[in-house]
């Protein structure tokens, strides 16, 4: 007995060693990445009640359950189609971010155009018109869309404005107007998809849950005027940026659009800072609200 185990190590070479820490790196590392995309989404919620299916066929086997062990061996066997109908869309957001990281960028946008966009934008929220700007990258986003109408125009500060102008003849107002990757405008009174995110903040309404959602399905830049603050908002890839001014919007676009690839790693930073100050604000919303019911007493003592 003692010498089987020095004989299992004297058959491993280093080149095994090396190939089997690699085989298990590469295996941790894909799970890593699996567990971050469905992180927070629908999807994490299936896996766990997969796994519990699995350990119930398992458990039914040693306890030799016919009946259960058909019934869930069965399921099992159609599992693969019921991840791909169910996790459809979370599938083509992983499938599209790993792509993104692999094919080069599309055209960038022209700098003119980007100075278009920022200054009908600003124009707007201090005339507080509600408006929602999208900007494709690398993908399309048509088939995200509904209900859009098709426009091919040049990009201008005056179009873009006109578009939003609320007004009952103005039928393109409502909706997402969106820039295609050549730089002109492609579509108008475009319905984007609603985010599912529980943290975004109470405050913010449809417009920028649309906005979120449709960074949330594909690479495009959504920039959102607040109709009721006039506040400017900046969505990418699942985050939100919000109150910029004209001039960080103009870094910002040009960093993700506009193929400055020092401005878009700053953009990227920023996102990132975003997400951490919503999540804490969420977090404060929630603890305020919690709080609420049991400070409502003492103030009433206060006020007696």
């Amino acid at each position: 007995m003692n010498w089987e185990l020095p004989s299992l190590f004297d058959d491993l070479s280093a080149r095994t060693v090396l190939v089997t820490a690699v085989d298990l790196a590469l295996v941790y590392y894909l799970i890593y990445r699996v567990l971050l995309v469905i992180k927070g989404t629908r999807a994490a919620q299936m896996v766990v009640g997969i796994v519990l299916i699995g350990a119930a066929f398992f458990a039914s086997e040693r306890l030799e359950l016919t009946t259960v062990s058909w019934l869930l061996d069965n399921f099992i066997s159609y599992v693969v189609i019921i991840v791909v109908v169910v996790f459809q869309q979370d599938l083509r957001r992983a499938l599209g971010r790993i792509g993104q990281g692999v094919l080069p960028s599309g055209r960038a946008q022209a700098a003119g155009v980007l100075d278009e966009v920022v200054a009908a934008v600003a124009q707007m929220a201090r005339a507080r018109i509600g408006a929602i700007v999208v900007l494709e990258r690398t993908a399309g986003v048509a088939e995200l869309l509904e209900d859009a109408t098709a426009i091919d125009a040049r990009t201008t500060r005056q179009l873009l404005v006109s578009l939003f102008v609320p007004n009952r003849d103005n039928e393109l107002h409502d909706g997402a107007v969106v820039i295609g990757r050549t730089g002109r405008i492609e579509s108008a009174r475009a319905v984007l998809p609603l985010s599912p995110s529980a943290s975004l903040a109470s405050a913010l309404g449809t417009r920028h849950r649309a906005a979120l959602g449709l960074s949330e399905e594909s690479d495009a830049v959504a920039v959102v005027v607040s109709e009721e603050r006039g506040e400017i908002s900046l969505c990418f890839r699942g985050t939100i940026s919000r109150d910029l001014d004209p001039v960080a919007l103009r870094r910002a676009l040009r960093g993700l659009v506009g193929g400055d690839s020092e401005q878009a790693a700053e953009a990227m930073a920023a996102a990132e800072v975003s997400r951490a100050v919503g999540s804490f604000a969420h977090a404060s919303e929630t603890r305020a609200a919690t709080a609420t019911p049991t400070s409502t007493p003492v103030a009433a003592q206060e006020r007696t």
